[in-house]
């Protein structure tokens, strides 16, 4: 069980520093992501592999993979953690301590969707009928700490943004990937996808 941001934020860092960034990854999917994911009935790591395993059998892009299956990454970053966002009512605003930390290897086209996959949840909150109702209780908690549905004005400008399209198709990987009966292959299964990502010098 996770207990603390700032220590799993540390062991990243050390673990991305002796192995590289995809052994790191994998470490975090071993370690802090075999954490309960805020009362859901999946893990933080099982979450993030259906999402995955979910962008990947619609046929997304390599690029959109990688972003459905590190969008929450940033639960795992930061001096508010995960369960405070949950039981504080603390926005840990992990959609953007992910994408500036996955930054260091993937380029926007990885990182972006990760940013705005909260804001899409807002979005499409305001715009598609019905979408709020597909949310669990944790989404909607979260929704609630995250801002709430975006304002008309808020929806326009957020439709401008660069990545905002995939930011959508993230959003709605990510909430159908919360089935405790699906199964889905490991992290290892995504290596070489993620490895051809890998921003070169």
């Amino acid at each position: 069980m996770r207990t603390s941001g700032t220590s799993a934020n540390a062991n990243a860092g050390t673990s991305t520093a002796a192995v590289g960034p995809i052994d790191a990854l994998a470490l975090l999917f071993e370690g802090d992501g075999l954490a309960e994911y805020f009362g859901e009935a999946v893990t933080q790591a099982g979450h993030m592999l259906q999402a995955g395993a979910l962008a990947e059998a619609a046929g997304a892009p390599a690029h959109l993979v990688a972003a459905a299956l590190l969008h929450d990454i940033g639960h795992f970053h930061g001096t508010v953690t995960g369960r405070d966002l949950m039981d504080g009512g603390l926005d840990n605003r992990h959609s953007h301590t992910g994408a500036d930390w996955l930054g260091q290897w993937f380029g926007p086209e990885v990182t972006e969707p990760v940013r705005l996959h909260v804001a899409a949840k807002r979005y499409l909150c305001t715009t598609e009928p019905g979408y709020f109702d597909l949310l669990s209780k944790a989404s909607v908690h979260t929704l609630r700490v995250q801002g709430g549905p975006m304002s008309a004005a808020q929806a326009r400008a957020f439709e401008a943004l660069p990545g905002a399209a995939d930011a959508v198709a993230v959003r709605r990987w990510d909430e159908q990937a919360k089935d405790p009966g699906l199964a889905t292959a490991g992290f290892d299964h995504f290596r070489p996808l993620l490895e051809g990502l890998l921003l070169r010098e």
